[in-house]
């Protein structure tokens, strides 16, 4: 790896590109995790690794045998893709997630705001953080998303991290900013309408999950009318109802086209603007078919395929406005952080996550 001052530094990280050359960070297949930082940048000791949702599920059904998840198999590749990639980005998926640490260095010209000794949430993606792992992830068992970690990680100029908050475990806190961009995109789309002096009706499927119930709580705190929550199994629905959080909870599968439609068709839909936060590919054009024409989709997966979501609304005949959830609003930490506050359902369903896990 060559020094700092061998080469100049750029804000958002092209310095760090390896292969191939003239590559942003997220589409390199090979990134510089040299712990020495350049003038601008900031070093982290890691604590936690937060696997982003849809990276996690490929690794592990791919590591499934008898239905059993081979967690050392998830393990070892992990720590393969750190190694080989310079970073933690799934070669299949093209996600990573992202970490917990302490601010170790600060370099002279950063622009962060960030200090030593602070104790921060990267909100930006592993799949573009240089990353180095020190323990083989010993105390990690492979079966889960998040990952007890020691080693080293590097924020770029323009890179975005969060203080974690002192009222919140970090635990609680990571669940929240991992999905944090859901939540303020929802708000702000509703939000539309509501200036409008519409109430629309909003659909989030996978309503029960993390960024499903935040998204579904901004929803209604930005003026929405009705909400529908899709889920796909009876517990789910339980738990969702129970919350509160939806006035409406359909049991669907969301990549089925027709089913989903009828389902949300029964609980007053179609609807105005529906939101996907689940993980898995399929869900494009039932999500069309949900939603009213002149209506807005909101795409929150990784496991979601533009290119269908595309092709799917001009063969339908569908007048939808399909936006790409890119998990960045400006104060989107401290909004989502806010409603989990603000919301005990929210909350419960998040603490009742970590629980399980």
């Amino acid at each position: 790896m060559s020094h700092p001052e061998k080469r100049p530094s750029s804000p958002i990280g092209v310095h760090r590109v390896l292969e191939p050359a003239g590559s942003l960070p997220q589409a390199a297949r090979v990134i510089d995790p040299d712990l020495t930082i350049w003038p601008d940048e900031v070093r982290i000791a890691v604590e936690t690794l937060n696997l982003d949702a849809a990276s996690y599920r490929q690794l592990a059904d791919k590591h499934t045998h008898d239905g059993r998840v081979d967690g050392e198999a998830v393990r070892a590749e992990v720590l393969d893709i750190v190694a080989t990639r310079g970073k933690m980005q799934n070669p299949v998926t093209g996600s990573g997630g992202m970490l917990i640490g302490t601010v170790e260095q600060v370099g002279p010209e950063s622009t962060l705001g960030l200090a030593v000794g602070d104790r921060v949430a990267t909100l930006v993606s592993l799949s573009l953080t240089p990353l180095t792992i020190t323990d083989g992830l010993a105390s990690w068992d492979g079966l889960g998303e998040r990952v007890p970690a020691q080693g080293g990680a590097i924020l770029f100029g323009r890179s975005i991290a969060a203080r974690l908050p002192e009222d919140l475990t970090p635990e609680l806190a990571l669940m929240v900013m991992d999905v944090c961009g859901a939540p303020a995109l929802v708000a702000r789309v509703v939000e539309g309408y509501a200036v409008r002096g519409l109430s629309p009706t909003v659909a989030v499927l996978g309503g029960a999950g993390k960024s499903g119930s935040l998204s579904l709580a901004a929803a209604r705190a930005a003026g929405a009318g009705r909400l529908i929550g899709v889920v796909p199994i009876e517990r789910e629905g339980e738990s969702l109802r129970a919350s509160g959080l939806a006035d409406e909870v359909v049991l669907a599968d969301a990549r089925s086209p027709l089913g989903l439609a009828e389902a949300v068709e029964s609980a007053g839909g179609p609807a105005d603007v529906t939101v996907v936060c689940v993980d898995v590919p399929g869900c494009e054009q039932p999500a069309i078919m949900a939603t009213a024409q002149g209506g807005t989709i909101i795409f929150f997966s990784m496991a979601t395929n533009f290119a269908a979501a595309a092709l799917g609304a001009e063969g339908l005949a569908s007048d939808v406005t399909m936006l790409i959830g890119n998990g960045y609003v400006p104060g989107h930490a401290d909004y989502a952080l806010d409603l989990l506050r603000a919301t005990p359902a929210v909350r419960a369903l998040f603490e009742a996550r970590l629980v399980e896990a």
